[in-house]
């Protein structure tokens, strides 16, 4: 929700449509075989594209990938599987139960996908495109290396867009690298190397990772351990490997490696260290703590282990009670690209449960009662792929991502999320299941979630999984907001955002018009409170689509959530619009020009009576509601109140200007009492919140500004009530006053 839909832009319709044409006629011939060309020609085209190609690196360049139609990934033991050739594959297949043995023929070359030329062991020779792996802003090494020997299990093989044959990998986990001396690589494949000790597999490691180089390295320490290596020497291979999997991003593997060192006889400090690494990796606070507790106090001169320490003990207070400091998350925000802070996940008084909302499936809710602006969870993104918004293109290389199954299409960061979350749990399997137990639709993920020890890594559940659950976001909420941004508003109402991420807990959030719930971001931190008081066992919802620009747009949203989630909203909001007959439709869209015309902001000047005239508009604009607006809130109405507001106090009626921005309130569900500046002088209480639009923190601001110059005794409530409004929008109220300043 709120992420750049590429869907709807021409270009890509009709991109879409020709590739679903292509398709169609590449399924009529499955199961044919190829009509293969010779090796030295499919070799030598190859290479001289590899050769022509323009230095990426100093140009900007687009890349679309269409996606196939989902197939799964191989789950069947390697002892069960049958190896074929090249020659007997047939088009638009996957070869259940069998596995290709192939040796890259050429260097790689990486657009979309990582690419070479493979050959078998009779020297047929194809294309071979593997999805998913490093992106390549990212990468600081080949994978595809010329003369390595790869197995791809349960081969797909496709028509590629440029012409010929592709083995189409999509699935990480259905390709295995052999090491050199891997038994399972054939007589005539192996090269004869001088021996090499532990010693100097343990060198080659090392330069390996000195060079950012971490698979090779992981590879040659492994290599090292295989060599009969001394207790010292396989002690230091183990310590090094897991160092380079915390690199690499593996925090599974590293910490297996990490407690493998910890029990070894004469374990250097540097074991429980790693091990201390990994679990912060997890985001296992509390076991790092107690790891880093007994280290720091065997070896209190060790720096690093208590440098790490003050921070999991940061992490474990965050984790624990929720507090923050959200002016040095801001400030981290700012300074770190991409924006991906170093804090914990706080879950409040929240748990995921059955839902009655949109068709049965679950929701979270509150376990206790809780207050407009309580925090109900803190939660750091399981993955995020930032763009930046100034140019969201911002990037040499932009991948699109078409889906001609679900007509889905994404692009540049979220097209690189899908890779992200891949990546991620290919690496870190413990965490799979926080993604995986997530809303996908009708598909049917594969089991099991392992084979041969080694996790398997659905990409098209995946596929499913992130349309329904990401998260479009800006830098900060704060920063977006057009009082502080730099960008102009949308003029459509609509929010949206190129970077992305899934909060896997915040997912479990439906929807409602109505909403009772707001999330704001800094970084990659999103934070949810109560926009009202709900009582214990309250669902908590929130909007996945923009609130309606205009009076008539209910059923463009009802189409929008349909069309990506599935269902319809059967909110008050909604019940009203529906219900709402045409020609009451018709009058406030009159009514809304009319009101337009008298008081908008095209016009730099209104007169007193224009303002009334547009007031008494609106009065008759919402005696057309059926329903209060505690039920179905009234929105269009609040705006034009707003705006009338700031009218009437350009035109000197202060009195008037706050009768109309209490108005604006109460026309979203507000209930306040001594909200008036005539009568006896109390100062406003909200007896109850209603529904957090964008304009009330302004509504509040602009109430206080009034007291200020008339009535003075109303601030302190006033500034009160405006700060809640704001943590409720922003996440967070250490920033009010640089924001709105003090109200004395």
């Amino acid at each position: 929700m709120d992420t750049h839909d590429p869907s709807d832009i021409p270009e890509f319709l009709e991109m879409s449509m020709k590739q679903k044409k292509n398709l169609q006629a590449a399924l009529l011939r499955k199961g044919q075989p190829p009509q293969w060309h010779p090796r030295q020609m499919m070799l030598g085209q190859f290479l001289w594209k590899l050769q022509h190609k323009v230095d990426r690196s100093q140009n900007f360049n687009i890349g679309t990938s269409f996606v196939p139609p989902p197939y799964p990934p191989c789950v069947t033991p390697f002892s069960e599987l049958t190896k074929v050739m090249i020659r007997d594959l047939v088009l638009e297949t996957q070869h259940r139960g069998k596995y290709l043995l192939l040796r890259c023929a050429t260097p790689q070359d990486r657009m979309t996908a990582v690419m070479a030329m493979v050959e078998d062991e009779v020297d047929e020779t194809i294309l071979l495109q593997l999805y998913h792996q490093e992106h390549p802003d990212q990468a600081r090494e080949e994978i595809l290396i010329q003369g390595r020997t790869v197995i791809v299990k349960e081969p797909y093989l496709k028509e590629a867009a440029t012409g010929g044959y592709a083995l189409r990998v999509d699935h990480v986990s259905d390709v295995e690298f052999l090491a050199p001396t891997n038994e399972r690589i054939p007589r005539r494949w192996r090269t004869s190397p001088a021996e090499k000790t532990a010693a100097a597999w343990k060198i080659a490691g090392n330069a390996h990772f000195n060079k950012s180089r971490h698979r090779a390295a992981i590879e040659a320490y492994t290599e090292g351990l295989g060599c009969s290596p001394t207790d010292e020497e396989r002690q230091i291979l183990i310590l090094n490997r897991s160092m380079a999997h915390l690199k690499a991003g593996s925090f599974d593997k590293a910490l297996v490696d990490a407690d493998v060192a910890v029990l070894s006889p004469g374990a250097s400090e540097k074991a429980p260290f790693r091990k201390a690494q990994a679990l912060y990796g997890l985001a296992r606070f509390r076991e790092c703590c107690d790891v880093l507790k007994v280290l720091c106090s065997e070896h209190p001169s060790n720096t690093p282990a208590k440098d790490l320490f003050r921070r999991a003990v940061a992490r474990l207070a965050e984790e624990t009670n929720g507090r923050y400091d959200f002016k040095a998350m801001h400030a981290e925000a700012a300074k770190l690209r991409p924006p991906h802070l170093d804090h914990a996940t706080f879950v409040g008084p929240v748990a995921v449960r059955p839902s009655g909302i949109s068709g049965g499936g679950r929701g979270l809710f509150t376990t206790a009662a809780v207050s407009a602006g309580d925090i109900l969870l803190c939660e750091k993104a399981f993955a995020h792929a930032y763009a930046d918004e100034s140019n969201p293109l911002n990037t040499r290389n932009v991948t699109i991502l078409i889906d001609t199954t679900t007509d889905n299409m994404s692009m540049g960061a979220q097209a690189e999320l899908l890779d992200r979350l891949v990546r991620k749990l290919h690496q870190n399997p413990s965490l799979s299941k926080a993604i995986t137990d997530l809303h996908h639709g009708d598909y049917n993920p594969v089991e099991p979630t392992s084979v041969d020890g080694f996790p398997v890594v659905d990409s098209f559940l995946l596929r499913r999984i992130i349309p329904l659950n990401t998260f479009g976001c800006p830098l900060t909420t704060l920063s977006s907001h057009p009082r502080t941004s730099s960008t102009p508003a949308p003029k459509d109402n609509k929010s949206m955002f190129h970077s992305c991420g899934i909060w896997p807990l915040a997912s479990y959030i439906n929807h409602s018009c109505t909403s009772n719930a707001c999330r704001a971001f800094i970084g990659d931190m999103m934070i949810v409170r109560a926009a009202r008081s709900l009582p214990a066992d309250t669902e908590i919802t929130w909007r996945y689509v923009p609130p309606p620009a205009e009076p008539t747009a209910y059923l463009e949203r009802q189409r929008l959530l349909r069309k990506s989630w599935g269902f319809m909203c059967r909110c008050g909001e909604c019940r009203e619009a529906r219900d709402t007959p045409g020609s009451v439709l018709e009058t406030r869209k009159a009514l809304w020009k009319e009101v337009w015309e008298l008081v908008g902001a095209q016009r730099s000047t209104v007169g007193v009576e224009s303002v009334r005239k547009a007031e008494k508009a609106v009065a008759r604009w919402a005696a057309t509601y059926k329903r209060s607006p505690g039920e179905a809130p009234r929105l269009e109405v609040s705006n034009l109140q707003v705006m009338m507001a700031a009218r009437y106090r350009a035109c000197g009626e202060p009195v008037e200007s706050v009768k109309m921005a209490m108005g604006a309130l109460n026309s979203l569900g507000f209930f306040i009492e001594g909200g008036d500046l005539q009568g006896e002088e109390k100062p406003p209480v909200v007896k109850e919140w209603g529904l957090m639009a964008d304009h009330v923190v302004d509504c509040w601001i602009f109430l206080r500004d009034v007291s200020q110059l008339v009535a003075p005794w109303r601030v302190d409530a006033v500034e009160k009530h405006a700060k809640t409004a704001y943590k409720i929008c922003w996440g967070e109220d250490e920033t009010f006053e640089k924001t709105f300043g003090g109200g004395k």
